[in-house]
């Protein structure tokens, strides 16, 4: 498995697919399954060689890409109460938002503000300290008892360059089958990621159970490609859901 390597390039050939990364290395296979960020897909960063069909980017195009960023904020002592989440409504943006209280559920004295919308955007213009010092000053208007995190970590999902989004969300007059036609394979290229599951999008457990979908796709396709017998079953996702415990984690 080759990681920290930036693809570039992905050229569908008669016998296979060929991957290229940035630094001119080419790699050769059968199949290829996707699951970069659909927010990497719409910015065009990969090439596609011939171009993808009309019906996949119109797809890509039909499904936007949100941006949520998170401020994690450790601190000295716990100064909140002891419930999951902390929320708080003003007259802007900036002073909308909530945060998760991490210690309720690791015993950690953590807290994460989510940032979403107009303020997501905005909080990757700032500087990691600026960022938390907005936070912290509403936080204080909430609990005058507030102190100052003693760590912090910021992230900028938007502008990262291998995500540029934090998750997959509905357009308004989108056609319903917008999921469906992004998670359909073309030929021997496959998709995954959050954007491909239809009922868990933006998660990590929907982007999980698509590149479990995705992969069992890929085997079967290959196999009768090679004309060899399937003779390996693969219980199906919702049936694997049954069998052990629910993964469910919020966002991406």
């Amino acid at each position: 498995m080759m990681m920290v390597f930036r693809v570039t390039e992905i050229t569908r050939q008669h016998n296979g697919v060929k991957v290229t990364t940035e630094d001119g290395t080419s790699y050769l296979a059968d199949a290829c399954i996707i699951s970069v960020p659909l927010g990497v897909l719409k910015a065009n960063v990969i090439k596609f060689e011939p171009e993808l069909p009309q019906w996949k980017s119109s797809a890509i195009a039909d499904l936007g890409v949100g941006t949520e960023n998170k401020i994690a904020m450790h601190f000295d002592r716990v100064f909140w109460p002891n419930v999951e989440v902390l929320g708080m409504v003003g007259p802007t943006p900036k002073a909308c938002g909530y945060f998760l209280n991490l210690h309720k559920a690791t015993g950690n004295p953590v807290l994460v503000y989510m940032a979403a919308g107009r303020f997501a955007q905005e909080v990757e213009k700032l500087s990691d300290k600026e960022a938390v010092g907005l936070v912290v000053s509403h936080l204080k208007k909430m609990l005058p008892d507030a102190t100052e995190p003693t760590q912090y970590l910021v992230s900028r999902w938007g502008s990262d360059p291998n995500s540029l989004g934090s998750y997959s969300c509905d357009l308004v007059a989108k056609p319903a089958d917008v999921c469906a036609r992004f998670a359909a394979p073309v030929e021997n290229l496959h998709f995954a990621g959050e954007a491909a599951s239809a009922e868990h999008s933006g998660s990590v457990h929907g982007a999980y159970s698509s590149g479990i979908a995705a992969a069992e796709e890929c085997r079967k396709r290959l196999l009768a490609l090679k004309g060899i017998p399937d003779l390996v079953q693969v219980a199906a996702w919702e049936e694997m859901a049954g069998a052990v415990a629910p993964l469910q984690i919020c966002r991406t």
